[in-house]
């Protein structure tokens, strides 16, 4: 059995094929005679070279002076003929000036050389047509408008590589390198540039430093520079639309663009992120963010010191556009690891930033200020209340105590407001319910007596419905009544006598269920459920 090989692809031909092999050959054969037959099916004639570059004096398809026939042909029954010469071939392809050599097998079958069948796919036809046309071409022109489209030219590529045609496939890479790409085309470039670069193939060697080039915009980037790029979009995601000295107007687009990209490089998602936040870009970062926070208090300050502003929606405006890009910004505080930092500087500015809020001047405007103030409010409770941030007991109770009734206050009017469409935002459902859960879980963390102040205050206020702190308050009074016992503090019985007679609410009694050895939690959760199930929505 002999083993025919085109390019990097090979078939196998064994004895029983031969018969074919001979008639193809002497068909072949037979053509070149001085009285040649009529035209086969599928016979090509004469065929132009592209006319903006220059042609050899014979032409593919001109019969009289052809001495080699190429065919291509595919496994759905296509034969196309190409008359050829084998001088032009052999100086331009690898694989024919191989499979016209004196060296080829089927060389002594009835003069084989003079036919030489190209298998290939229906897709890749007009491909191996180009190809052949150029061999008949000045490859030394610009290769522009030799190609057409990307498309064009990586067909060309991979049959220039399967045939060995080293000097097209150049060209082809050459294109492939300077045009753009549309998302389609990349992923074909993707699917077909590495396995020619990691060919071993001898009609291949060589041709993978040619067409390395073209992955060139692909390849990943040094640290360096994508920290150089990680900061300047920082810079851009936060920069003040009317403080742009080089633009009349930062188009709102660009900095927004700038934000969803610096958020991809930091997220995890079937890639890892792109950059990990050392030291030095943490430095980089908080000098930044501290510089954002420094503007929005100092803004807000100064319209509570100074005299009321003309336009108090101008004035709005420079506020809002700061704090909206501290609520971006602490989206991103988890991620590089400043959000300990941050949770700290709120927490001490907590009462500036509520007093200006409830001054005179700001009580009955800046509700978008305000939302977003509650936004990022809301992130620096979830930090603290969950764990993630540690801060000392004082200071998780002056949150609570500076926040909760800024949040119970604010809320209903930002509903109102919402409702008779006079803001464009509202508290939604997500915000609020994370907002409940912080608290809950921040309060129930507080010593008790704190706690108790806390849900005295709570239960006063007319806003008592959010945020509700009703598993809060169940829990204080689980573990208020119960404390002596389950911390084994004698006391006498009488003392701190409620006049209920100890009955825990809605009739139940706790002592009379309940033994000391239970675990307090399944205390807590039983009763949790049944008292959602009986209170009264």
């Amino acid at each position: 059995m002999a083993t025919v090989s085109v390019g990097a692809y090979e078939s196998n031909i064994n004895q029983a094929s031969l018969p074919e092999i001979l008639a193809d050959s002497l068909r072949c054969t037979l053509q070149h005679t001085s009285n040649p037959l009529p035209m086969a099916k599928g016979e090509i004639t004469e065929v132009e070279p592209p006319s903006n570059v220059f042609s050899y004096s014979c032409k593919l398809g001109e019969r009289a002076t052809s001495d080699v026939i190429v065919r291509l042909r595919t496994v759905h029954g296509r034969d196309d003929w190409f008359y050829s010469h084998s001088e032009i071939l052999c100086a331009k392809s690898k694989y024919f000036a191989v499979r016209l050599s004196d060296d080829w097998p089927t060389y002594h079958l009835l003069d084989s050389r003079n036919c030489v069948e190209v298998i290939c796919i229906e897709s890749d036809i007009d491909h191996h047509v180009n190809l052949l046309r150029m061999l008949y071409s000045n490859l030394e022109e610009p290769v522009g408008d030799m190609w057409h489209s990307v498309k064009n030219a990586l067909g060309m590529l991979k049959v220039a590589t399967k045939l060995g045609c080293d000097a097209i496939a150049s060209k082809c890479a050459l294109y492939l390198e300077a045009v753009p790409w549309e998302e389609s085309e990349e992923e074909e470039i993707l699917k077909a540039l590495p396995a020619i670069m990691s060919s071993t193939h001898k009609l291949v060697a060589g041709l993978g430093a040619k067409v390395e080039p073209i992955l060139a915009r692909l390849q990943p980037v040094d640290t360096a520079s994508i920290r150089n790029v990680f900061l300047s979009a920082v810079h851009m995601a936060t920069l003040s639309e009317s403080g742009s000295n080089n633009l009349e107007k930062l188009p709102s687009d660009l900095k927004v663009a700038a934000q969803e990209q610096v958020e991809y490089m930091l997220e995890e998602d079937d890639d890892a992120p792109l950059l990990i936040a050392d030291d030095n870009l943490k430095a980089e970062l908080k000098k930044h963010f501290l510089k954002l926070y420094g503007e929005f208090k100092d803004g807000l300050s100064a319209l509570v010191t100074n005299s009321i502003p003309e336009n108090l929606e101008v004035a709005e405006k420079a506020i809002l556009e700061k704090i909206s890009d501290l609520v971006w910004a602490w989206r991103m505080l988890p991620q590089v690891g400043l959000i300990s930092d941050f949770v700290e500087l709120w927490v001490e500015a907590s009462s500036d930033v509520t007093l200006a809020l409830n001054s005179d001047k700001l009580r009955d405007a800046f509700w978008n200020t305000k939302l977003h103030v509650v936004e990022i409010t809301a992130t620096v409770l979830k930090a603290v209340g969950y764990g993630n941030v540690i801060l000392t007991a004082n200071k998780r109770t002056q949150l609570v105590k500076v926040w909760l009734p800024f949040i119970c206050e604010t809320k209903p009017i930002l509903d109102t407001l919402f409702a008779g469409e006079k803001i464009a935002m509202e508290m939604d459902m997500d915000l609020c319910q994370s907002i409940e859960n912080a608290l809950v879980s921040l309060v129930l963390s507080l010593p008790s007596v704190d706690q108790a102040e806390i849900l005295a205050d709570w239960l006063r206020w007319d806003h008592a419905r959010f945020p509700d702190l009703s598993e809060a308050f169940e829990v204080w009074c689980f573990r208020t009544k119960a404390a002596k016992r389950r911390l084994s503090i004698e006391t006498p019985k009488s003392a701190n006598a409620i006049s209920s007679g100890g009955q825990f609410p809605y009739g139940r009694n706790w002592g009379s269920t309940r033994s000391g050895s239970e675990s307090y939690a399944n205390c807590v959760l039983h009763e949790s459920v049944e008292h959602k199930r009986l209170r009264p929505r």
